[in-house]
């Protein structure tokens, strides 16, 4: 039965199974839909007004299936939360609508100011429920619908991994980019009221003020042309105005806070009613209540907690309740089934009968672009594995991946297998035959199964009996077609997600494409069947294509100009964009095409580069250069533009399209997507300097660290103590420690700042750029930035003194909290960055050569926390950091064996260790002789005494000293234990030199002395004289860490 003819069917006590066809197979064409998108709905190719938008949205998504949906009658945050999607995403029932959704969020509130935020946003949300199979093309199709011209822009489907914890729900997919503007959120629901959502929902959710803005080429909101008569803001500016007062700075906090009580309460009633619907919209009232009293700032960290939880179980408790009671009525609009896998193409071509180039394409949904580049590499291993494992010979493999697709490509693939002829041996004669000597036992019979002979054929040659074996060689393309599904489905990606059943991959699979010359290997895997097609880009004439070769494959995408090579794509954007910044007179940092750089994440978020260069208003530079580019590169993927001498932004940046586009329309999109985030970081900014950088640290009492360890105000006042006592202990000046005192109470005030709270990685720039413009020090501006540092792997470090005392006591007092209320990260979780802030407070001082006692600094930030943080959680911590410092070590070049050698004695000071280390690791890989001749000075008296309970004051008397060659060994070891000195400041250097002088001496000793004399006192004597020979690399390094030791 049709999803679309669902709903006309009465509530019944019975089930029925409704089974919605796929919309699409593996070689349906991907336009079908889009091609006649405008077909039958009534779309112009007209712009049409926000009123016209909404009517061709409805008009296109009922003409293909969907149920007309009417708004929430409360107030919700999203379309997500109307019932519509929330609850009926949940249970086995097919389900498809459409419904435009005012949705009201009060922190979001301008005055009607701001162009391009408003507290009242129209969204228009879409519900398909089972995926048809082909959402992707039917939303371009429903673009096309508004007058959008999908061949002239540059549309792209951006990742975007959506969560809400508070309705326990999340959902894997993108955001919709047209000409670099999100315009639609499209959703794949996995997990609703923290129940699995099955079949998958698809979500789409229009921004409808984002894209008529767009559509209608205007630049505020309230420009925009609501209907012929009327525009946006003569509709709904005075309700934004009017609405923005009441949110900001005339909602009753009282009143709202009883208003999500009595909803809290009525919503536990309704629930203890088994009534779902009611509970869920007095649910939906405590949120509006909740958004409320959050823009007024009426929540503190305690109460948000609370809240949030409260609200957390309401939606997961309405949640079940209300599957309970679809399924008590009989899941009236059935219970879905897919469809039966189709089966997969039968070829159009011959096996080969000799070597010929295999092609895979595993075609998908765009992916993430990290997953383009591990899931390529990881298929392109095992296709090697494969091969290898069943002895087919080839000519190499290439592999090559774009967003919507994996390729390897493998040279000259052997047709099959080489047959063998082997001769294999069974057990002894005598336990082959009976007695008889002819009749076979149970072993030779299972000897003869095993090798698939018959045990009349096994032959004897006087010991045992043997098997001859053919094996012929199986066909390539059988051999791979029945590996294929494994090798699919077994590559991992650190996200997944369902769409059509269970089986899941980091995006929906699409399409599957395997051929062994002209020959087409039929496979399924993760409930797709292979096929003949590949798809070409979305825009193209010919969007699906036969392929009858590896080399047709080739030719069609490169007719396409799509590029799988990951370097010839980097190569060509590089190559565009130098040019491009070099006819404005400027050129791209490099910083942007080196490895881990921004090209990183561009190269791998298009099939088919397509580079063009925009320009913005000057004036615009008159903001911080950090908060312009960080807008260009993090949130747009824009190269920015720099002068070529002075190293200065220049108003222009550099976007890279996706295939054939309308450059002028691609670029004047992306400039005013551009200037509405410049015009909203300008806002934000101007708001921020009205008031002193220390104006905003008491605001932190309003930003929660960890719940029980309090606020960020009270994380930094207990920075602010610790500082300054570490900037002592690290050897700074008293002028030093003052300054990390000032700086640690400003360093996380910027978290305050609205700049900050909407581009969080701007933290640390933006306090030292507000603490220069209002005329601080440029010591303590520069220490309030380096607070920060690191910021992720790579990142600069500290280097002033009171930057790198600050930054390590942030970190320090995390971990130490941290520890004593969560403990250690388990696995590869890792909530609260704790690795990130272990490693970075070694880096911190090791880089700066900071000795640091970590034990006493950890004890010290111990003492400071709100609850109790005992020497076992120093010890935790102590643990922790060494192990963090090993890899840090180790990761900078060092051999593991120097770093665990030399972290055994001196772990606990980071900068000493490292030295330490490094000098170690050079003695070892340079073979050094005093190397050798130490550790062989060492090892003997070491291994005597490991094991054996030796008195504490164990003490050489010289009296007991009988031996000439004992004194001699003595007087040897007193003069090396005075080039060592101070075990604390010894180096490497120190302690081989010092333990290899006493080679001659040690040799001498123990050719003559025997240490364990029967008579107490020698023998207590030479226990002791061994005792202080191994002791001598105490504090220094353990020397049992070491291989041959």
């Amino acid at each position: 039965m049709q999803a679309s003819n669902v709903g006309v069917l009465r509530i019944a006590s019975a089930r029925r199974v409704v089974r919605v066809a796929r919309a699409i197979s593996t070689d349906a064409p991907a336009s079908a839909h889009a091609a006649s998108a405008a077909k039958g709905s009534g779309a112009s190719a007209t712009v049409p007004t926000f009123q016209e938008a909404i009517l061709r949205l409805q008009q296109y998504w009922a003409d293909r299936g969907c149920a007309l949906w009417l708004p929430h009658n409360t107030e919700v945050g999203a379309g997500t939360m109307n019932p519509a999607t929330f609850l009926r995403s949940l249970g086995p029932e097919p389900w498809s609508v459409c419904y435009p959704e005012p949705s009201i969020r009060p922190d979001d509130s301008r005055y009607g100011d701001n162009p391009n935020r408003v507290q009242r946003h129209t969204q228009f949300q879409v519900i398909l429920k089972p995926d048809p199979g082909n959402a992707q093309e039917l939303y371009l199709g429903s673009l096309e619908a508004l007058g959008i011209d999908t061949k002239a822009h540059d549309l792209r489907f951006v990742e975007d991994n959506w969560e809400s914890p508070v309705l326990g729900a999340w959902g894997l997919g993108w955001e919709v980019w047209l000409d670099g503007m999100e315009v639609t959120q499209f959703t794949y629901f996995q997990q609703c009221g923290s129940l699995k959502v099955a079949p998958t929902a698809v979500e789409i959710t229009y921004g409808l003020e984002r894209i008529m803005m767009s559509l209608q080429g205007v630049k505020h909101f309230k420009d925009i042309r609501y209907n012929d008569t009327m525009t946006y803001g003569e509709m709904l500016l005075q309700n934004e105005y009017e609405m923005s007062v009441f949110n900001m700075d005339e909602a009753d906090v009282p009143a709202h806070q009883l208003r999500f009580e009595l909803a809290d309460k009525e919503a536990n009633r309704m629930l203890d009613a088994r009534l779902p619907l009611p509970a869920f919209d007095q649910l939906l009232k405590a949120s509006h209540a909740f958004n409320i009293l959050d823009a007024r700032g009426a929540v503190g960290v305690t109460e948000r907690q609370k809240l949030f939880a409260s609200m957390r179980k309401l939606a997961r408790e309405s949640a079940v309740l209300w599957v309970a009671r679809r399924e008590e009525l009989g899941f009236p609009l059935g219970v879905w089934e897919p469809e039966p896998v189709p089966d997969p193409v039968r070829t159009k071509g011959a096996a080969p009968t000799e070597a010929a180039d295999f092609l895979l394409e595993v075609g998908t949904e765009e992916l993430p672009p990290a997953d383009v580049a591990s899931g390529s590499e990881q298929l392109s291993k095992a296709i090697e594995a494969c091969l290898d494992a069943a002895g087919l010979t080839h000519g190499g493999v290439v592999v090559g991946a774009t967003p919507r697709r994996m390729v390897v490509k493998v040279k000259d693939l052997a047709a099959a297998q080489e047959s063998k002829q082997e001769r294999n041996r069974g057990p002894p004669l005598s336990r082959a035959f009976e007695e008889d000597g002819v009749t076979p036992t149970k072993a030779a019979m299972g000897f003869a199964k095993k090798n698939g002979v018959d045990p009349a054929d096994l032959e004897k040659d006087g010991e045992y009996v043997w098997a001859n074996v053919q094996t012929v060689g199986r066909a390539a393309h059988e051999v791979i077609a029945d590996a294929l599904p494994g090798i699919v489905g077994g590559i991992n990606f650190p996200k997944t997600m369902r769409w059509n059943g269970d089986a899941a991959f980091s995006r929906p699979l699409r399409w599957l494409l395997a051929m062994h010359g002209e020959y087409h290997l039929p496979f399924v895997a993760l409930g797709v069947a292979s096929g003949s097609t590949t798809r070409l880009l979305r825009n193209s004439p010919t969007p699906t294509a036969e392929v009858t070769s590896a080399a047709h494959h080739a030719q069609l995408l490169e007719g396409d100009t799509i590029e799988i090579s990951f370097d010839a794509r980097r190569a060509a954007i590089w190559s565009a964009a130098e040019k491009l910044a070099a006819g404005v007179n400027g050129v791209v940092p490099p910083t942007a095409g080196e490895s881990g750089g921004l090209i990183d994440e561009v190269v791998n978020l298009i099939e088919s580069p397509t580079p063009i260069i925009g320009g913005f208003d000057p004036a615009f530079l008159e903001l911080p250069k950090e908060v312009l580019v960080m807008v260009m590169r993090k949130h747009q993927r824009y190269f920015p533009v720099e002068d070529v001498a002075t190293g200065d932004l220049l108003p222009h940046f550099i976007t890279v399209a996706n295939g054939s586009v309308n450059p002028d329309v691609v670029r004047a999109g992306n400039e005013s997507v551009l200037k509405a985030r410049y015009e909203d970081a300008k806002f934000f900014y101007e708001a921020d300097t009205r008031r002193k950088l220390a104006d905003f640290k008491p605001d932190l009492a309003g930003i929660t660290f960890q719940t029980e360890l309090g606020t960020m105000l009270e994380k930094t006042e207990r920075v602010e103590k610790l500082a300054p006592k570490l900037a002592t202990s690290l050897g700074f000046s008293e002028s030093d420690a003052k300054v990390a005192t000032e700086a640690a109470a400003l360093a996380r005030a910027d978290l305050a700042t609205q700049l900050v709270q909407e581009f969080t990685s701007l933290a640390g720039v933006m306090g030292k750029h507000y603490a220069a413009r209002e005329g601080l020090d440029a010591p303590l501006c520069e220490a309030i930035f380096e607070a920060a540092l690191p910021r992720s792997s790579g990142d600069i470090l500290p280097s002033s003194p009171a930057g790198i005392a600050v930054a390590v006591a942030d970190r320090l007092d995390t971990l130490a909290g941290l520890f004593a209320v969560v403990g250690a990260p388990k696995a590869t979780a890792d909530p609260f960055g704790l690795r990130r802030a272990a490693y970075g407070a070694v880096q911190a001082l090791v880089a700066s050569n900071s000795r640091c006692d970590l034990r006493a600094a950890l004890a010290e930030a111990a003492a400071l926390q709100p609850v109790e943080c005992g020497d076992d959680v120093v010890d935790e911590c102590l643990e922790y950091m060494t192990r963090r410092l090993e890899q840090y070590l180790v990761d900078s070049g060092c051999g593991v064996e120097a770093v665990r050698a030399v972290l055994a004695e001196r772990g606990g000071d980071p900068a000493v260790a490292a030295v330490t280390a490094r000098a170690l690791d050079a003695a070892i890989v340079g073979g050094s002789e005093e190397l050798k001749a130490a550790m062989t000075v060492l090892a003997r008296p070491t291994r005597l005494v490991r094991g054996k309970e030796l008195p504490a004051d164990l003490e050489v008397k010289k009296e007991s000293l009988v031996d000439a060659e004992e004194v001699a060994l003595y007087e040897a070891y007193v003069a090396a234990r005075e080039k060592v000195g101070v075990h604390s400041e010894a180096t490497v250097g120190d302690l081989l030199s010092a333990a290899a002088s006493l080679s001659e001496a040690s040799e001498a000793f123990f050719d003559k002395v025997y240490v364990m004399a029967e008579e107490p006192e020698l023998r207590r004597n030479r226990m002791a004289l061994m005792n202080a020979i191994a002791s001598l690399s105490e504090g220094i390094v353990d020397f049992t860490e070491l291989p041959g030791f």
